[in-house]
């Protein structure tokens, strides 16, 4: 029963109820009347009805309408990115691109629409913390970052992967796996223990990460593929690979050692390659000097071995006139370098054939001052005493 027919509504007559001042509607106008409301809208409906009521014209008209509607209902729009999966009775039929498209309306045929361009990732080993005063922090799970080497050492890696639905087996990744983020989380943690597993702790610390992360990629991609999963990795990356915490300082000497190690290494080799070939260019030219020496004193020592053989065939022609031209050439190579002139006495001594010869011109000369050099000044001193 309507409050007005109550007079006052759940508050009682008069202006006030139990609780005091009943709602008040906007400009002091009473609520509507609900049973008025639908009285009045049967009314209209009964207006354009033909007939003015519901008879089986009318039952069919409305009828037709539902089926309209329920056959407009199929229509739908798959968004750019995502592929469109119809399913009959719960059954796949096909895939539909990116647009308005249709089918036949529920519960006929559904439809869903994975989002097959859409990069998601996963992270193992650590997570990602939000905290009021730093803001997002990472927090490591030693449970799944701490995996055996091959060489019996622990090590703790940290990576994410990234990974995306394959656009052509999208129904595999819809129907095949229930929990996909999970069955990825699975096999990138298992995939990177085999890799470890058979991996040294040394490579696996310093050079050798991108190696990890093929290998690791391809085993993931070949196990989902195995599994039907209908998932793509797209990458993996390392975010940290260190021994474990209780003995992370002793590895950083270990490796600060080995750098010092390589740091000799590289300088005794820079200084290898550079005297090494300077040594063999020296040795290359002592070795043609050698060379040229043994071919000049050979020759020379063949020139003269030739030379002295013809002065002994002249000389046991003519003794006496060999030996004497010997020692005229003897004495004149002596003498060559003198200024003075020796003449025989049996010709110069005698003054025939000779005529003196007094240089009057060379006297008339003034004569220039000598410089004498200190070596010259001691040996004329050396001559007055």
């Amino acid at each position: 029963m309507p409050w007005s027919n109550q007079g006052g509504g759940p508050w009682g007559s008069g202006s006030k109820g139990p609780w005091g001042s009943g709602p008040q509607s906007p400009g002091g106008s009473t609520p509507p009347d609900l049973e008025d409301l639908l009285r009045r809208s049967q009314d209209k409906l009964k207006t354009v009805l033909p007939g003015g009521g519901f008879g089986g014209r009318g039952i069919a008209l409305l009828v037709v309408a539902a089926l309209v509607i329920w056959g407009f209902s199929g229509f739908y729009r798959v968004q750019p990115g995502e592929l469109g999966v119809v399913l009959r009775f719960g059954q796949y039929v096909r895939d539909t691109p990116p647009g308005l498209n249709y089918h036949l309306p529920y519960p006929i045929e559904s439809v869903l629409t994975p989002n097959v361009e859409q990069i998601n990732r996963i992270e193992v080993g650590m997570r990602q913390v939000e905290d009021a005063r730093r803001g997002t922090t990472m927090r490591d799970v030693p449970e799944e970052s701490l995996m055996l080497t091959g060489d019996e050492n622990i090590v703790d890696v940290d990576f994410a992967v990234l990974w995306k639905i394959k656009p052509d087996e999208a129904r595999n990744y819809l129907f095949n796996i229930q929990y996909p983020e999970l069955t990825v989380k699975a096999v990138a943690e298992s995939a990177m223990r085999e890799v470890i597993g058979r991996s040294n702790i040394q490579p696996v610390l310093t050079g050798a990460r991108q190696n990890i992360e093929t290998a690791v990629h391809d085993l993931m991609q070949k196990t989902l593929d195995e599994y039907r999963a209908g998932i793509q990795i797209r990458q993996v990356q390392m975010q940290k690979v260190d021994p474990p915490a209780q003995v992370i300082d002793a590895f950083r000497d270990v490796q600060a050692a080995r750098a010092d190690l390589e740091r000799a290494q590289n300088e005794a080799q820079t200084y290898a390659n550079r005297v090494v070939p300077e040594a063999r260019g020296r040795a290359a030219q002592i070795l043609q000097n050698a060379e040229a020496y043994r071919e000049q004193t050979v020759a020379e020592a063949t020139g003269q071995t030739s030379r002295f053989k013809q002065v002994f065939e002249e000389y046991a022609k003519a003794p006496q006139v060999t030996r004497q031209r010997m020692y005229l050439e003897t004495m004149e190579r002596l003498f060559s370098g003198t200024d003075k002139i020796i003449l025989d006495s049996g010709v110069g001594g005698s003054g025939t054939g000779v005529v003196p010869y007094l240089p009057l011109n060379e006297l008339n000369r003034p004569r220039q001052p000598q410089t004498q050099t200190p070596q010259t000044q001691v040996q004329q001193q050396q001559q007055r005493r």
